[in-house]
């Protein structure tokens, strides 16, 4: 059987798609096909887990998706989000796989950071 290798981009839609991805590149240093063709990402986990529909977890119920970024500091990267202007929860949740932070882009979209045990 053929497998997916894994994730090869992730396309979405938003109001103002030059502004959303420079935020981006600025706020977490993912650089956007403006600037960069593709983004060479560090090896790692992803998990692919569908949700029920009546999740608060993305927090809006229009958010179909939410995207989990993988950062090797979650406080300092919060730090950064909040010093760059974002909303950012004040929440952190602790598991046996990781800590995870939540902030919001500035089109309102939520996103997940999170930092995977040492």
């Amino acid at each position: 059987m053929e497998r997916a290798l894994g994730i090869g981009g992730f396309f979405f839609r938003a109001k103002d798609p030059d502004a959303l991805a420079a935020w981006y590149e600025q706020a977490l240093g993912i650089p956007s096909m403006a600037t960069k063709w593709s983004w060479e990402q560090e090896a790692g986990r992803t998990v692919f887990a569908p949700f029920p529909a009546d999740t608060d977890y993305f927090g809006s119920r229009d958010q179909q998706v939410m995207l989990n970024f993988r950062v090797p500091d979650l406080d300092a990267m919060l730090a950064q989000l909040r010093a760059a202007g974002a909303v950012v929860d004040d929440e952190i949740s602790e598991a046996d796989y990781g800590r995870f932070g939540h902030a919001v882009d500035p089109e309102g979209n939520r996103f997940e950071l999170w930092e995977e045990p040492s």
